[in-house]
């Protein structure tokens, strides 16, 4: 494992604001969702709203020079778990799963969060396995503070979705965020005696996002070499927040003050 990077106070407030900016998008994102919405005119507006507040679009480019990320939000639907690229031809429907993942780069610190949205009146499972899928990341977050284990977060997120008949992707993970959009380390939402497994102290910011299905874990690649769906075409549901460890607990960044 490279070094993990420990955010001083000025990075800390800059990490903060990006947080902010980054979480007000989405709530303009969610007013805008609703059946005959088509998913280029959200990824329009959040590039829009994030230039306007002075910040850059993380995911848009992103990726190896041949296959670049084309796009500002993912944008993912249904059996689709992540990295959907948005298009004029992608028409929300009433029913529909619907996930954004979005990032933005501020003064040189990164914030990065994802959401899973009901679009219009969806069923009572899909509404079950976005609120199982919130409860999750909070089991695993809330275990965090300074002089844990990473594996802290990893058992609570299992734990809690052991008392679900849904499962965890393990072929995603979460990350360490702040000058770069992914750093060190991966964080898994379940437990591998085999990953690195480093003390958490205060300042290590972290991207922590669950992605959970309603059959099978496994996943297969689309042909665009971007979005990865469930195995079985069944539901996923993504959740995610850029955190700061604390001594107490964590300061999340990502969410409505």
């Amino acid at each position: 494992m490279s070094k993990i990077f420990v955010k001083d106070e000025a990075s800390k407030a800059i990490m903060r604001e990006a947080g902010s900016r980054l979480c007000f998008v989405m709530e303009k994102l969610a007013e805008k969702i609703e059946p005959g919405v088509s998913t280029a005119e959200l990824d329009e507006l959040a590039e829009k709203l994030i230039l306007e507040k002075d910040s850059r679009p993380a995911f848009k480019g992103y990726g190896e020079k041949f296959n670049p990320f084309p796009s500002t939000i993912c944008a993912s639907i249904n059996q689709e778990i992540v990295h959907g690229i948005p298009s004029e031809k992608r028409i929300l429907r009433e029913g529909d799963l619907f996930k954004i993942d979005i990032g933005l780069e501020y003064q040189g610190f990164f914030a990065d969060m994802a959401r899973t949205f009901p679009v219009g009146k969806i069923s009572p499972k899909a509404q079950d396995l976005i609120e199982k899928t919130e409860k999750c990341f909070w089991s695993g977050v809330n275990r965090i503070k300074e002089g844990v284990r990473l594996s802290e977060y990893s058992k609570g997120v299992e734990e809690c979705i052991k008392k679900t008949p849904y499962s965890i992707v393990r072929d995603l993970v979460g990350h360490g965020i702040g000058r770069a959009l992914h750093e060190d380390p991966q964080v898994t939402n379940y437990f591998e005696p085999q990953m690195p497994d480093p003390i958490l102290r205060e300042g290590m910011a972290l991207a922590l996002e669950p992605m959970i299905n309603e059959g099978t874990w496994k996943t297969k690649m689309s042909r665009d070499g971007w979005v990865f769906e469930t195995a079985d075409g069944k539901l996923s549901a993504h959740y995610e927040n850029t955190i700061l460890v604390t001594k107490k607990g964590v300061e999340v960044l990502t969410v409505k003050k």
